[in-house]
C-alpha cells in the first residue's frame, strides 16, 4: 500500500514501525472486498428474520401463530449461542495466521450453511427432525458469523487511513445493510407475487437457495485481498504466534479486562438497537400490529435504504467531531426517544408507521456509522482480532440475538406494544455509561499499530504526534 519507492525512503519510523501511505486503488479494492464479502454474510444471516413468519407456518405448523413467531425467534437466538464459540476460534486464529484467510473461510461456511436451509423438507414431510435440521444450520450460520464481523472489522480499519478511518470502515456497514437490503427485497417481492400457498411450498426456499452463488463471489472477491499493512508488520513481536490460542486467550482476558467491559458494552447498545429494527420490526408491524406481511417489509426496506445513503456521511462526521459525540448522541436519543418513537408506530398509519421506523433508523445511525471504527481501536494489532471477536460476540449472543425474542415475549406477556421502547430505552442508558469510557481515537493510529497516512506530510505529522503520546 506504498505510493513508491521515493516515498518510502522519506517516510519517518515511529514507535511502532514504518507508515504506511495508502494506494487509493488498491483502499477502494480492499473496501469493496471487505464490504461485498460483509454483505454476503448479513444476506445470509438477515433473511432468516425476513420470512420468520413463514418459516414458523413451515417448520411449527401445530403451535399457534404467537407461538409460532416465538419458536421461530427461538431458533433465530439460538444461533448466537454459538458466535462466542465462532469467535474464540477464529478471532485468535486472525491473530495467528492473518486476517485475509479467515475471511474467506468464514464467508464460505456462511453460504454453506444458508444454502442447506433452502434444501431442507418441511415439518409435513419429516417432522419434528425438520426444526432440528433447521437448528443445525442456524448453529453453522452462528459459528461463521462469530468469525465473521471481527475478524472483518479489524481488517478494513488496520487499512484504512487514520484520518479517515470512520469514513472508510462504515462502507463495511453499507456492506451490511446492503445484505438486510437484498434479503428483505427478495422476500419483499416472493411475499408480494406469490400465493401464500406456494410460498408455504416452495417460494421461502429461493431466498436461502440465492446464498449459494453469492457465497462463491464472497470467496472469490476475498481471496483477491491483501494482507493488512499493521499485520505483516508485527513480525516476530506477536506472541500468539508462538504460544498459541490458549495463551492468547488467557493472555487477552488478563490483560484486557477495561476493554473487553467496554467493548461489551457498546455492542449490547449497538445490536440491541439493530436487531429490533432489522430482525424484530417486520414481524412486529404484520404480526403484532396486523400490517400486510409485504408493507411491514417494504416500510423496513425504505428505512434501509435511507440509512445507507446517509451512512458515510456520518462515517465521515465521526471523523470531524470524534467518534464519543456521535455515539453519545445516539445512546441519549434511545434513552430519550424510544418509548416515543413506538408511540408513533403504534397509531397504525402508514405514514406513522415509516416516521416511526425512520426516527428509530436515524438514531441506529449514529451506532451503524461509527462502530466499525471504534471498536477495534481499543485493542493492540497482536490480539485485535481474538479480543475484539469474543468480545463483540459474547454480548451480541446475550444482548443482540436474543432482541426478537425478548421483544416478542415482552408484548406476548404485558400486552403492551411500547415494550420494546422501554427495553430500548434500558440498553440506550447502557450505552451512555458506557460511553464515558470509551477512549477517544478519531484521527489517531490504531494502538501499536504503524499510522496510515493518505501522504508524507500527514504520515510525518502522525508518527510524530504517535511518539508524543508514547512519550
Amino acid at each position: 500500500m506504498t505510493s513508491g519507492q521515493p516515498a518510502h525512503r522519506e517516510l519517518p519510523t515511529g514507535p511502532w514501525g514504518r507508515p504506511t501511505i495508502v494506494d487509493e486503488a488498491m483502499l477502494r479494492r480492499t473496501t469493496a472486498g471487505t464490504a461485498v464479502g460483509n454483505m454476503v454474510e448479513w444476506y445470509d444471516f438477515g433473511v432468516y428474520s425476513y420470512i420468520a413468519v413463514t418459516l414458523g407456518r413451515v417448520f411449527f405448523p401445530a403451535s399457534s401463530g404467537p407461538v409460532q413467531l416465538l419458536s421461530t425467534f427461538a431458533t433465530f437466538a439460538v444461533a448466537f449461542g454459538v458466535r462466542p464459540l465462532g469467535g474464540l476460534f477464529f478471532g485468535p486464529l486472525a491473530d495467528r495466521i492473518g486476517r485475509r484467510q479467515v475471511l474467506a473461510v468464514t464467508v464460505i461456511m456462511m453460504a454453506i450453511g444458508t444454502f442447506s436451509i433452502g434444501l431442507l423438507p418441511g415439518y409435513a414431510q419429516i417432522g419434528a427432525w425438520a426444526p432440528a435440521l433447521l437448528l443445525v444450520a442456524r448453529l453453522v450460520q452462528g459459528f461463521s458469523t462469530g468469525g465473521e464481523y471481527g475478524s472483518a472489522m479489524t481488517f478494513l480499519t488496520e487499512h484504512a487511513p487514520d484520518r479517515r478511518r470512520g469514513f472508510q470502515a462504515s462502507w463495511l456497514e453499507f456492506g451490511t445493510m446492503a445484505g438486510f437490503v437484498l434479503g428483505a427485497g427478495v422476500v419483499t417481492v416472493l411475499t408480494a407475487t406469490l400465493p401464500g400457498r406456494d410460498l408455504l411450498a416452495w417460494g421461502w426456499r429461493v431466498p436461502f437457495l440465492i446464498a449459494g452463488p453469492l457465497g462463491l463471489a464472497g470467496l472469490y472477491l476475498r481471496l483477491k485481498l491483501e494482507e493488512t499493512p499493521a499485520y505483516e508488520q508485527l513480525d516476530g513481536r506477536a506472541p500468539q504466534r508462538v504460544f498459541g490460542a490458549r495463551r492468547e486467550l488467557r493472555r487477552i482476558l488478563a490483560q484486557q479486562r477495561r476493554p473487553l467491559l467496554v467493548c461489551v458494552g457498546l455492542v449490547l447498545v449497538f445490536n440491541v438497537t439493530s436487531y429490533i429494527l432489522t430482525s424484530f420490526m417486520p414481524s412486529y408491524l404484520s404480526a403484532g400490529l396486523g400490517l400486510p406481511q409485504p408493507v411491514a417489509l417494504t416500510i423496513v426496506l425504505a428505512v434501509m435504504v435511507v440509512l445507507m445513503v446517509l451512512l458515510p456521511l456520518v462515517g465521515r462526521l465521526s471523523d470531524l467531531v470524534g467518534r464519543r459525540p456521535v455515539l453519545m448522541t445516539g445512546s441519549l436519543l434511545l434513552v430519550a426517544g424510544s418509548v416515543p418513537t413506538f408511540m408513533l408506530i403504534t397509531r397504525r398509519t402508514l405514514t406513522s408507521v415509516f416516521a416511526g421506523c425512520l426516527l428509530l433508523g436515524l438514531i441506529y445511525l449514529c451506532f451503524d456509522s461509527t462502530m466499525p471504527a471504534t471498536l477495534p481501536a481499543l485493542f493492540p494489532t497482536d490480539v485485535r482480532s481474538g479480543a475484539l471477536s469474543i468480545a463483540y460476540n459474547f454480548s451480541v449472543s446475550l444482548f443482540g440475538g436474543t432482541t426478537p425474542l425478548i421483544a416478542t415475549a415482552l408484548v406476548q406477556a404485558t400486552h403492551n406494544l411500547l415494550a420494546p421502547g422501554y427495553y430500548l430505552a434500558v440498553a440506550g442508558l447502557v450505552g451512555a455509561v458506557t460511553v464515558l469510557f470509551t477512549p477517544e481515537s478519531a484521527g489517531r493510529p490504531l494502538p501499536t499499530a504503524p499510522p496510515v497516512a493518505t501522504d508524507v506530510e500527514e504520515a510525518h505529522e502522525l508518527v510524530r504526534e504517535q511518539q508524543e503520546a508514547a512519550a
